[in-house]
């Protein structure tokens, strides 16, 4: 067998395993996405004034801890995939907010790079909402696969 043989069978096998294992890397995303938005919202919580500074002449005094709170919560629900897709659904309209009315303001490439990571977050929780949590949650062992990404 020559090289470009054994390459192209050992890719073939490679292609095969994640077919058969596409879950776990969403399931990773998802983990880490959920782990992020529970420490941004303790440290909303831990320090509410952090809030305000990223809404400079905004009034949010009023939601302020709603939003810490969801992000705490939320993100917590999004780390152990319970109930995931209401968990996105309670995510987005706060990460809307905050790309398009707040980080928006930065612009593209700024130092705090503030519109970037608010739009990849908007984006993953999109599609957490469209392709729910995975096998590695409780969403699919308390529901039966039923409310997560079918891996077939």
């Amino acid at each position: 067998m020559s090289d470009s043989t054994i390459g192209m069978n050992k890719y073939q096998q490679l292609i095969r395993w994640q077919v058969t294992h596409n879950s776990w890397g969403w399931d990773v995303i998802r983990v880490f996405l959920g782990l992020a938005l529970a420490v941004r919202g303790i440290a909303f919580l831990m320090n509410p004034e952090s809030l305000a500074e990223l809404a400079p002449g905004r009034d949010i005094s009023g939601a302020s801890g709603l939003v810490a709170f969801s992000h705490l919560i939320g993100g917590l629900m999004l780390t152990v995939g319970l109930m995931t897709r209401i968990a996105a659904l309670i995510q987005i309209p706060i990460m809307a907010n905050a790309t398009f009315f707040v980080a928006v303001e930065w612009g593209f490439a700024s130092t705090n790079q503030s519109l970037e990571l608010s739009m990849l977050v908007l984006f993953l929780l999109a599609l957490t909402l469209i392709f729910g949590a995975g096998r590695l949650s409780l969403d699919y062992r308390l529901f039966g696969g039923g409310a997560s990404q079918d891996d077939s």
